[in-house]
């Protein structure tokens, strides 16, 4: 009996996690393979402390200008009264101050992470980024909850250590084993985990320039002239999507191939001939390549199916 591409597509197919070194393959529950690599420690390191020096220059700046805004008004209040209220102003500006600071930490880590590449700048300049460990799509909570764990991990023993000093004996030693016991726990599991990741269900993953590759070979593809795509269909996927395809064509690995098609056909609304896995997939693999393409040229890119475009 004929089973239909939509009927496929209702199948739950299993995540897997396929681990080799640092290589990982998650097969997601739509069925895709997704090839990455975990990012070094060395990577997570140096992104972290140049988004921190990121960070110190931001705040640095944002002092100056406040003190100097705090300056004028206190010099200002001076000369029209009595400039009682003058230390007034500069608390409020000292207040005003913390408060930002503390939203600014936040704002730069959700900010980007959230964005279509999950990297701050850090990350990128590191060639790494945030992913969810199940293949899914990141999101609010997932960022927020890894964030604040960064204030148990770094932050407050950090602080404590600063406050409590060599003396103090028993307080300093406890601080800095807290400091420690988070600062090594990726180093002691094979995904390079931080507690932040345990808690949001996310891992840190190399993230390398993304290119189009060479097209395949016409040999190696058959016509299938027959399938035809609207642009609403091609427009539901990007690069990442293509490369995926692309890898998944040149393996030729028929049941893989039956469910990336039953996948697709799903989400096009279409009944498909699952004997006809590989023409389907080959015709939307040409027509979705030569619109992203024809976007590239006019300076528009879609890097994913979560970007616009």
């Amino acid at each position: 009996m004929a089973v239909t591409g939509r009927a496929r597509a209702t199948r739950a197919i299993p995540t897997r996690l396929a681990r080799t070194g640092r290589d990982r393959t998650l097969v997601t529950p739509e069925g895709v393979a997704l090839p990455l690599t975990v990012a070094g420690l060395g990577a997570r390191a140096g992104a972290l402390m140049l988004d921190i020096a990121v960070l110190f220059t931001g705040f640095l700046v944002l002092i100056v200008a406040l003190f100097s805004l705090a300056g004028g008004v206190a010099g200002m209040i001076g000369r029209l009264g009595t400039g009682r209220e003058a230390p007034l102003a500069l608390q409020f500006v000292v207040v005003l101050m913390i408060v930002l600071t503390f939203l600014a930490r936040y704002a730069y880590f959700l900010w980007f992470e959230l964005g279509a590449r999950g990297a701050t700048p850090g990350k990128r300049m590191t060639g790494i980024r945030i992913a969810a460990r199940d293949g899914g799509r990141l999101t609010a909570e997932m960022v927020i909850a890894r964030n604040l764990m960064r204030d148990i991990e770094l932050f407050i023993p950090v602080v404590l250590i600063a406050r409590a000093g060599v003396d103090s004996g028993p307080a300093w030693l406890a601080a800095t084993a807290w400091f420690a016991l988070f600062l090594l726990m990726p180093c002691f599991n094979r995904d390079h985990l931080r507690a932040g990741d345990v808690i949001a269900g996310t891992w840190v993953v190399e993230a390398p320039r993304r290119t189009l590759e060479a097209p395949m070979a016409p040999a190696a593809q058959p016509a299938g002239a027959e399938y035809l795509f609207s642009d609403a269909e091609l427009a539901i996927y990007g690069e990442y999507e293509l490369q995926t395809l692309e890898r998944i064509l040149r393996e030729g690995r028929e049941a893989v191939l039956e469910q990336v098609q039953a996948t697709i056909a799903g989400k096009i609304g279409r009944d498909v001939d699952p004997w006809r896995a590989r023409p389907f997939l080959e015709a939307y693999y040409g027509q979705l390549r030569a619109r992203l393409e024809a976007g590239m040229r006019l300076g528009k890119r879609k890097a994913d199916k979560h970007a616009s475009g």
